[in-house]
């Protein structure tokens, strides 16, 4: 009974049971794997269109499999303000006859006076930063020569795991000839950069104090 304990402790402390749970969408970031050419018939000429591939694209990706080095890039800044003022100032006053049946009033019982005014102002600053590099693989080549592609890249250190995700759709001529494309040139990107383990879990709040923080009226 023992032994079997400590057998069921040692899988339960494995790095495979450690690793978080794998999500339903994370298999669209895995890698693609290369297509095998079809077997091409020689026919007897020089030229052979199964094989061809123009001198000006050199070694840059085109099919699906191929590895693109997406550069990070992204930096975004967003602000608002806005501001009110309002005002409003008013006055009644008589001056009360000194002779006759209302001469027992003074001047200052028929005097009155009122002010209003407002002011209101806002400000709301947003800015985020991401840059480094992240391999990426074709996943799919559509007829006018854009691409899909899609990746993953992740970091197991001693206190949690770090992962990040990116896919998107690229151009051709945006490759550069060196396989690289920047982040901003990526139409329909995706990026995610998430963090699981003792640190991301000190980052947040407890379950107890999310609680609190949403029926709080305060």
């Amino acid at each position: 009974m023992f032994a079997v304990s400590l057998a069921a402790l040692g899988i339960a402390a494995s790095p495979a049971a450690a690793r978080h749970k794998e999500r339903a969408e994370d298999t669209a970031f895995r890698p693609t794997a290369p297509v095998a050419a079809p077997v091409v018939v020689a026919n007897g000429a020089i030229f052979q269109g199964g094989a061809y591939a123009p001198l000006t694209s050199g070694a840059r990706a085109s099919q699906p499999g191929d590895l693109i080095t997406i550069d990070l890039v992204e930096r975004t800044t967003a602000s608002k303000s806005n501001s009110a003022t309002t005002g409003r100032d008013g006055g009644i006053g008589l001056t009360p006859p000194t002779t006759g049946p209302l001469s027992f009033f003074k001047p200052t019982d028929v005097g009155a006076s009122g002010t209003q005014s407002f002011k209101g102002k806002g400000d709301a600053s947003q800015s985020n930063a991401l840059s480094g590099e992240l391999s990426v693989t074709v996943a799919a080549v559509y007829p006018n020569g854009t691409m899909l592609v899609s990746g993953e890249k992740q970091l197991t250190l001693n206190r949690g795991d770090e992962r990040v995700q990116f896919s998107g759709i690229i151009r051709a001529s945006d490759i550069s000839p060196d396989n690289r494309v920047l982040s901003t040139r990526v139409a329909d990107a995706r990026i995610l950069y998430v963090g699981h383990g003792e640190i991301a879990r000190a980052s947040k709040q407890g379950w107890l104090q999310r609680f609190f923080s949403r029926v709080s009226p305060f």
